[in-house]
């Protein structure tokens, strides 16, 4: 390499001009992405209210966990047969998943105790997964039992993270901007770097199963140092206090008002009834997400539809579920917050009407269209489920509510994923409990959603 510079500095005219050129052009071509990227993360006031920092602080937050998911994907999954990948599967969401069970009700009271310190949460949620990266990097090629306790910390340093990037959300909004626009802006900025990430950890682990991590290490270590550039605004908690997640019994419709003022321990908000029921809306397309994720990783592995290899249906699925979480974000941005108890009910009959069509004509088809459903549903249900949240919770119990509810739509995946597992590679049976799981979902939510959001207008006087 050194001769080759010497050679373009130093060489002919003709080869020093060539690569002058070049050199400039690549450093142009950079400069514009920069630029590009800049205006459009601080386009509508995001750069002046810090939106924009919190923009690509998540954009490094998603690319460094893509990085890791290559990593594990290619060791605990593609690497070794069906039957003792779905064991591998299992055996990780057991390790993992079992303590985390145990662990997310910590999470929300912890956060709850540190609101001064978002920043820092955040940075410390990075280096923790960059310090687990590179311990992985050294066991990740054998896959051995030692790999799971730092997967396990990764799980729980990513959706750290998360609670605290939904808390802060609210205190970054610029003028005439909506929760569901902001939070659209966010998530889109994640998938957008995920796509970025994804080939370059591809050709990443041609080099070796370690190099993801090493790229993800890096990522981390730089997102560990962005999120100190937040504006200082989103470490005040003032005033804050945890929210009480109870039941739609215990807060019922004219009784809201009397028990909001009468809590049920002192220091805690009683959540509006509407809220419980497009969490549990939510945990029903969370867990259908968790079960097409696996059970049609393994289906297509083993059975390819439509004469398509492997490879390729596996492939079919991915870019539909990656577009229509794509196109459920960008649609949630445009359809602003207007009725979120409206848009959870239609993005549950929107998927659940898919899954029934796939049971029964089970086809290439209908299986890429569950998969995009899937995530448009699910995407405007998350939106909607954070701007609920944000319209109805206080913000002094905000960082609690969404601590509990993103713990309970992370096990409401994992649910959704075992049981993708334990299901025989059977497409018309897969697609019915898909569908059985949404059903399931509109029956305990809908009717209280919209009802309860009626009733609550009347009483509470608002629109």
């Amino acid at each position: 390499m050194a001769c080759v510079a010497r050679a373009v500095t130093s060489g002919p005219g003709p080869i020093r001009k060539a690569g002058l050129a070049v050199g400039r052009a690549v450093q142009g071509a950079g400069s514009a992405l920069r630029r590009r990227i800049r205006r459009s993360t601080h386009a509508g006031g995001a750069g002046e209210s810090g939106l924009a920092k919190l923009i690509e602080l998540h954009a490094v937050n998603s690319a460094g966990d893509m990085m890791i998911t290559i990593a594990l994907a290619s060791t605990v999954f593609f690497s070794v047969p069906t039957g003792e990948a779905r064991g591998r599967v299992a055996l990780y969401l057991l390790v993992t998943m079992a303590p985390f069970a145990l662990l997310a009700p910590v999470v929300g009271p912890l956060l709850d105790r540190v609101p001064h310190g978002r920043r820092a949460a955040m940075a410390i949620s990075m280096l923790g997964r960059a310090m687990l990266a590179w311990m992985m990097a050294d066991i990740v090629s054998g896959a051995g039992l030692e790999l799971y306790p730092a997967a396990l910390g990764v799980l729980v340093a990513s959706k750290a993270y998360g609670v605290v990037r939904s808390a802060v959300v609210p205190r970054l909004l610029p003028g005439r901007t909506t929760l569901v626009k902001a939070n659209s802006r966010v998530t889109l900025a994640g998938l957008l770097a995920t796509a970025v990430a994804a080939p370059v950890g591809g050709m990443l682990h041609l080099i070796g199963p370690r190099w993801p991590l090493y790229g993800a290490f890096v990522i981390f270590v730089g997102g560990t140092v962005l999120s100190f550039s937040l504006p200082h605004k989103v470490d005040s908690g003032k005033g804050e206090a945890p929210a009480q997640l109870t039941s739609g019994e215990r807060v019922h419709l004219g009784h809201y008002k009397e028990q909001q003022q009468r809590a049920p321990r002192p220091g805690r908000q009683i959540v509006d009834p509407s809220v419980l029921h497009a969490l549990q809306a939510n945990a029903s397309l969370r867990a259908l997400s968790g079960f097409l994720t696996l059970f049609l990783a393994f289906l297509l592995r083993e059975h390819p539809v439509g004469g398509l290899s492997a490879a390729f249906s596996l492939g079919v699925v991915a870019v539909s579920a990656g577009a229509g979480n794509a196109f459920g974000t960008a649609l949630g941005s445009w359809l602003k917050a207007r009725g979120p108890e409206r848009i959870i009910a239609t993005a549950l009959m929107c998927a659940l009407a898919t899954a029934c069509l796939a049971a029964v004509w089970y086809s290439a088809v209908t299986i890429a269209a569950v998969a995009a459903v899937a995530g448009i549903a699910q995407a405007l249900s998350k939106l909607s489920l954070d701007a609920m949240i944000q319209r109805e919770v206080p913000e002094i119990s905000r960082t609690s509510a969404f601590a509990r509810s993103e713990t309970a739509l992370q096990l409401a995946w994992v649910i959704g994923g075992a049981i993708g597992i334990l299901l025989p590679l059977n497409g018309t049976v897969g697609m019915s409990v898909a569908a059985s799981l949404v059903a399931l979902g509109f029956a305990v939510s809908v009717r209280g959603l919209l009802g309860t959001r009626r009733t609550m207008s009347s009483v509470t006087g608002r629109a």
